[in-house]
Protein backbone atom coordinates (compact mmCIF):
# COMPACT_ATOMS: atom_id res chain seq x y z
CA UNK A 1 0.00 0.00 0.00
CA UNK A 2 3.02 2.16 0.91
CA UNK A 3 3.97 1.57 -2.67
CA UNK A 4 0.96 2.15 -4.12
CA UNK A 5 0.27 5.47 -2.34
CA UNK A 6 3.68 6.54 -3.10
CA UNK A 7 2.92 5.84 -6.84
CA UNK A 8 -0.20 7.51 -6.94
CA UNK A 9 1.75 10.86 -5.69
CA UNK A 10 4.31 10.69 -7.93
CA UNK A 11 1.74 10.28 -10.62
CA UNK A 12 -0.30 13.25 -9.08
CA UNK A 13 2.92 15.38 -8.94
CA UNK A 14 3.83 14.32 -12.81
CA UNK A 15 0.44 15.68 -13.70
CA UNK A 16 0.32 18.65 -12.14
CA UNK A 17 3.75 19.20 -13.34
CA UNK A 18 2.59 19.00 -16.87
CA UNK A 19 0.05 21.49 -16.24
CA UNK A 20 2.14 23.47 -14.89
CA UNK A 21 4.36 23.64 -17.92
CA UNK A 22 1.41 23.95 -19.88
CA UNK A 23 -0.14 26.59 -17.78
CA UNK A 24 3.74 28.32 -17.77
CA UNK A 25 3.83 28.29 -21.67
CA UNK A 26 0.62 29.53 -22.41
CA UNK A 27 0.93 32.86 -19.61
CA UNK A 28 4.01 33.06 -21.76
CA UNK A 29 2.68 32.90 -25.14
CA UNK A 30 0.04 35.58 -23.87
CA UNK A 31 3.15 38.31 -22.54
CA UNK A 32 4.52 37.84 -25.49
CA UNK A 33 1.89 38.47 -27.76
CA UNK A 34 0.75 41.47 -25.40
CA UNK A 35 4.74 42.96 -25.72
CA UNK A 36 3.83 42.65 -29.36
CA UNK A 37 0.82 44.49 -29.46
CA UNK A 38 1.73 47.21 -27.04
CA UNK A 39 4.83 47.66 -28.74
CA UNK A 40 2.68 47.96 -32.03
CA UNK A 41 0.75 50.26 -30.13
CA UNK A 42 3.97 52.18 -29.50
CA UNK A 43 5.62 52.32 -32.80
CA UNK A 44 1.64 53.57 -34.68
CA UNK A 45 1.61 56.16 -32.03
CA UNK A 46 5.29 57.07 -31.91
CA UNK A 47 4.70 57.54 -36.26
CA UNK A 48 1.45 59.55 -35.95
CA UNK A 49 3.25 62.00 -32.81
CA UNK A 50 6.17 62.25 -35.42
CA UNK A 51 3.61 62.71 -38.27
CA UNK A 52 1.62 65.80 -36.10
CA UNK A 53 5.45 67.17 -34.91
CA UNK A 54 6.35 67.17 -38.72
CA UNK A 55 3.39 68.55 -39.65
CA UNK A 56 3.42 71.34 -36.95
CA UNK A 57 7.07 72.29 -37.45
CA UNK A 58 5.97 72.88 -41.24
CA UNK A 59 2.88 74.98 -40.25
CA UNK A 60 4.98 76.54 -37.85
CA UNK A 61 8.30 77.61 -40.28
CA UNK A 62 5.46 78.63 -42.99
CA UNK A 63 3.75 81.20 -40.36
CA UNK A 64 7.51 81.94 -39.62
CA UNK A 65 8.47 82.55 -42.99
CA UNK A 66 5.43 84.35 -44.02
CA UNK A 67 6.12 87.06 -40.84
CA UNK A 68 9.49 87.56 -41.72
CA UNK A 69 8.97 88.36 -45.01
CA UNK A 70 6.17 90.77 -44.04
CA UNK A 71 8.82 92.07 -41.65
CA UNK A 72 11.47 92.62 -44.27
CA UNK A 73 8.96 94.62 -46.90
CA UNK A 74 8.37 96.85 -43.94
CA UNK A 75 12.08 97.37 -42.94
CA UNK A 76 12.42 97.95 -46.49
CA UNK A 77 9.48 100.69 -47.18
CA UNK A 78 10.66 102.08 -43.54
CA UNK A 79 14.08 101.95 -44.93
CA UNK A 80 13.46 103.80 -48.10
CA UNK A 81 11.21 106.30 -46.41
CA UNK A 82 14.32 107.45 -44.03
CA UNK A 83 16.69 107.67 -46.83
CA UNK A 84 14.25 109.46 -48.72
CA UNK A 85 13.83 111.69 -45.53
CA UNK A 86 17.86 111.89 -45.10
CA UNK A 87 18.49 112.62 -48.59
CA UNK A 88 15.79 115.56 -48.43
CA UNK A 89 17.40 116.76 -45.08
CA UNK A 90 20.81 116.59 -46.47
CA UNK A 91 20.04 118.62 -49.40
CA UNK A 92 18.50 121.69 -47.19
CA UNK A 93 21.99 121.36 -45.22
CA UNK A 94 23.61 121.49 -48.18
CA UNK A 95 21.66 124.35 -49.80
CA UNK A 96 21.91 126.18 -46.43
CA UNK A 97 25.78 125.65 -46.30
CA UNK A 98 26.51 126.72 -49.72
CA UNK A 99 24.09 130.17 -49.29
CA UNK A 100 26.50 130.74 -46.05
CA UNK A 101 29.71 129.81 -48.22
CA UNK A 102 28.64 131.46 -50.88
CA UNK A 103 27.24 134.75 -48.93
CA UNK A 104 30.69 135.00 -47.11
CA UNK A 105 32.45 134.62 -50.29
CA UNK A 106 29.89 137.65 -52.27
CA UNK A 107 30.28 139.75 -48.96
CA UNK A 108 34.09 139.72 -49.19
CA UNK A 109 34.19 141.52 -51.95
CA UNK A 110 31.47 144.46 -49.80
CA UNK A 111 33.56 144.21 -46.56
CA UNK A 112 36.08 146.44 -47.50
CA UNK A 113 34.07 149.31 -47.53
CA UNK A 114 31.07 148.11 -44.78
CA UNK A 115 33.53 146.42 -42.71
CA UNK A 116 33.76 142.25 -41.76
CA UNK A 117 30.27 142.66 -39.69
CA UNK A 118 28.35 145.35 -42.24
CA UNK A 119 29.00 147.89 -39.37
CA UNK A 120 30.96 150.69 -41.12
CA UNK A 121 29.00 153.19 -43.61
CA UNK A 122 31.19 152.51 -46.64
CA UNK A 123 34.20 155.22 -47.53
CA UNK A 124 31.74 157.59 -44.71
CA UNK A 125 29.59 158.39 -47.01
CA UNK A 126 26.55 155.23 -46.73
CA UNK A 127 24.17 153.99 -44.36
CA UNK A 128 25.22 151.45 -42.27
CA UNK A 129 23.90 148.04 -43.43
CA UNK A 130 24.19 146.13 -40.15
CA UNK A 131 20.51 144.85 -39.02
CA UNK A 132 19.21 145.48 -42.02
CA UNK A 133 16.41 142.36 -43.25
CA UNK A 134 17.36 140.81 -45.94
CA UNK A 135 14.34 142.03 -48.06
CA UNK A 136 15.86 145.44 -47.25
CA UNK A 137 18.80 144.71 -48.19
CA UNK A 138 17.97 142.85 -51.72
CA UNK A 139 15.54 145.77 -52.36
CA UNK A 140 18.57 148.13 -52.12
CA UNK A 141 20.67 146.30 -53.89
CA UNK A 142 18.45 145.39 -56.81
CA UNK A 143 17.79 149.19 -56.87
CA UNK A 144 21.64 149.67 -57.39
CA UNK A 145 21.83 147.13 -60.32
CA UNK A 146 18.57 148.94 -61.69
CA UNK A 147 20.05 152.57 -61.54
CA UNK A 148 16.94 153.70 -59.49
CA UNK A 149 18.20 153.28 -55.37
CA UNK A 150 21.40 155.60 -54.36
CA UNK A 151 22.70 158.67 -53.19
CA UNK A 152 26.65 159.06 -53.13
CA UNK A 153 27.42 155.85 -53.52
CA UNK A 154 25.25 155.37 -56.47
CA UNK A 155 27.90 154.56 -59.34
CA UNK A 156 30.18 152.94 -57.13
CA UNK A 157 27.39 150.16 -56.24
CA UNK A 158 26.17 149.92 -59.26
CA UNK A 159 29.20 148.43 -60.64
CA UNK A 160 29.49 146.08 -57.60
CA UNK A 161 26.12 144.92 -58.53
CA UNK A 162 26.11 144.48 -61.87
CA UNK A 163 27.77 141.49 -61.89
CA UNK A 164 25.41 139.55 -59.24
CA UNK A 165 22.51 137.49 -60.48
CA UNK A 166 19.07 137.59 -58.37
CA UNK A 167 20.30 134.34 -57.27
CA UNK A 168 23.66 136.16 -55.75
CA UNK A 169 21.80 139.15 -54.73
CA UNK A 170 19.41 137.07 -52.28
CA UNK A 171 22.60 134.92 -50.76
CA UNK A 172 24.15 137.72 -50.46
CA UNK A 173 21.17 139.73 -48.42
CA UNK A 174 20.56 136.73 -46.00
CA UNK A 175 24.26 136.38 -45.26
CA UNK A 176 24.24 140.75 -44.57
CA UNK A 177 20.84 140.19 -42.86
CA UNK A 178 22.66 137.49 -39.89
CA UNK A 179 26.00 139.99 -39.54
Amino acid sequence: MKILISVAVALLLVGCSSDTKQQSEEVKQEIVEKTENIKQEIVEKTENIKDEVVEKTENIKDEVVEKTENIKDKVVDKTQEIQKEVVAKVEDVKQVALAQISGAALYQVCAGCHGTDASKAALGKSQIIKGWDAKKIAGALHGYKAGTYGGAMKSVMAGQVSKLSDEDIKILSEHISKL
